[in-house]
Parts: C-alpha cells; sequence; structure tokens
C-alpha cells in the first residue's frame, strides 16, 4: 500500500472544503482520511474479522 502523503492530503482537503468550513472540519476530514489508511493497512496485513464472526458476536439469532 501507498503510504498516505500528509503534506497532499492536507492541501486536498483544503482545496475541497467550502470557505465557511471550521478547524473542526478540516480535522475531521483528515481523521476520517487517517483512519480509512490505517483500515486499509489493517486489510492487507490481514488484521481483519471475517464478516460471519462479527455477524455470530452482535447479532443474536
Amino acid at each position: 500500500m501507498k503510504t498516505p502523503n500528509l503534506k497532499s492530503d492536507l492541501i486536498s482537503i483544503a482545496e475541497k472544503i467550502p470557505d465557511s468550513a471550521t478547524y473542526a472540519d478540516a480535522m475531521y476530514q483528515l481523521y476520517v482520511r487517517m483512519k480509512i489508511a490505517q483500515g486499509k493497512l489493517a486489510a492487507e496485513q490481514g488484521n481483519v474479522v471475517p464478516h460471519d464472526q462479527v455477524e455470530q458476536k452482535f447479532i443474536q439469532k
């Protein structure tokens, strides 16, 4: 997986958010990108739980 480039992510966020956005809005967008990148990395490394196991744990039958 390509390592995310913080600077390019920040520039992309700045270009996409509206002029009325707050610092909190920008930080949230960065946080979401970070969590997605972490999830992709975990999946590539096999650190995931199969869907059926999640279903068994959280859905009572």
